[in-house]
């Protein structure tokens, strides 16, 4: 890959990623449901887990440089 789009596309996922992660736990933290309609265990687990493939794309694509 090369190293400007392999930059820009780490960075976009692990900014979502981190920002998906600090807000889901913010969310949780207060008592607050993480998604509209849903119980809160089933979304904050789908929040964390989309999360962590988030930052796991980035950290892959930072690792192509």
């Amino acid at each position: 890959m090369e190293s400007g789009p392999a930059i820009f596309t780490g960075s976009v996922f692990a900014l979502f990623g981190a920002a998906l992660l600090a807000w889901t736990a913010v969310r949780s933290r207060h008592r607050r449901p993480v998604a509209a309609g849903v119980h809160g265990i089933p979304s904050a687990i789908l929040a964390v887990l989309a999360a962590a493939a988030s930052l796991t794309l980035g950290a892959w694509c930072f690792a192509q440089l």
